[in-house]
């Protein structure tokens, strides 16, 4: 996952990656200013896409100087064989998506032999 993490437009929005468990990751987007709704995040063929938009401004505001980015984004990151997410989450204007790596399962099979 982190060797191949992010595709994106500059680095936005920063993330950070981290090993919260024997077998569980957190991805974190800072989002400030996006909203649950503004967000999206999905998986495909192994690959997990996040992507942001914001809701069009009703007009009424005057900013005299707009330093918080509003633009839309997308970061994509590949899940290894195994990795699966479990939960997404708002905290203080920080995405976390949560991952766990499935121990695969041991199984045994008894091949029964014929006679010919």
């Amino acid at each position: 996952l982190a060797e191949r993490a992010a595709k994106g437009a500059e680095g936005y929005p920063p993330y950070n990656i981290e090993h919260i468990a024997p077998d569980g990751f957190r991805i974190t987007l800072a989002v400030a200013g996006f909203s649950e709704d503004d967000l999206s995040v999905t998986t495909e063929n192994r690959q997990l896409l996040i992507r942001g938009r914001m809701t069009e401004d009703d007009g009424n505001r005057v900013f005299l100087h707009r330093g918080i980015a509003a633009r839309a984004f997308q970061r994509s990151f590949v899940l290894a064989e195994g990795v699966e997410v479990t939960s997404a989450s708002m905290e203080n204007g920080l995405l976390h998506v949560d991952l766990t790596r499935q121990q695969p399962q041991q199984v045994v099979q008894t091949i029964p032999i014929s006679r010919k």
